[in-house]
């Protein structure tokens, strides 16, 4: 059996989730406890994050190479654009301003306590210029790259609802209208509802 060793609340184990329940590839989800990480987990990654995939001794320990790894197997809904050259290059591009600039932002914001040099409301103002952007590209579609989901939508997604919900009343009241919406969809969609479930193994 393939073993996904996760948290739940994890943006990054999230959206690994979310990937392997969509390609239809089996996993046994073990839920860590951050604060006691388990031996077997530590002996495949030492990097000691979440997520980590074990795959008969096929290690994969980024969640975005997990997320591959599982579109390679299966990919229905062409999460990949794979006629779509330009729409593959966006997808990139997106993620790595996700994982790269939003994912600091959103730390700043949801943890003002830790980054005292500026004020909640100049961290908050940071995340927004990504939030417009997204929200841009939803005014010709239902997602942001195309008429379907893509691994862009599903690999931010986790981290605009962080955002999100730092402050829901703050979020609700924004223009973004139409990035509520993309969120919403998501938030209740079977996809994630079934990722989100509380699991039964846990170390």
């Amino acid at each position: 059996m393939n073993t996904l060793y996760s948290f739940r609340r994890c943006p990054y184990a999230m959206r690994a989730r979310m990937a392997l329940r969509y390609s239809g590839v089996a996993v046994d989800i073990v839920e860590v406890s951050l604060k006691a990480k388990p031996a077997e987990m530590l002996a495949l990654s030492s990097k000691g994050t979440v997520p980590v995939l074990n795959v008969g001794g096929l290690v994969i320990d980024e969640s975005l190479d997990i997320m591959r790894w599982a579109l390679a197997q299966n990919d229905s809904q062409d999460w990949l654009l794979k006629d779509d050259p330009v729409g593959q290059r966006c997808i990139a591009e997106l993620i790595e301003e996700n994982d790269q600039v939003f994912k600091l932002q959103l730390n700043r914001y949801k943890y003002p306590e830790r980054y005292p040099e500026q004020s909640t409301e100049i961290y908050r103002a940071e995340g927004e210029v990504f939030l417009r952007r997204l929200d841009e590209l939803l005014q010709v579609r239902d997602y942001l790259l195309a008429s379907h989901p893509s691994l862009a939508d599903v690999a931010l997604m986790p981290f605009v609802r962080q955002f999100a919900h730092v402050d829901r009343e703050w979020f609700a009241q924004t223009p973004y209208m139409r990035l509520q919406a993309w969120l919403q969809w998501f938030l209740e969609s079977d996809l994630f509802t079934s990722v989100m479930a509380k699991q039964t193994r846990t170390l």
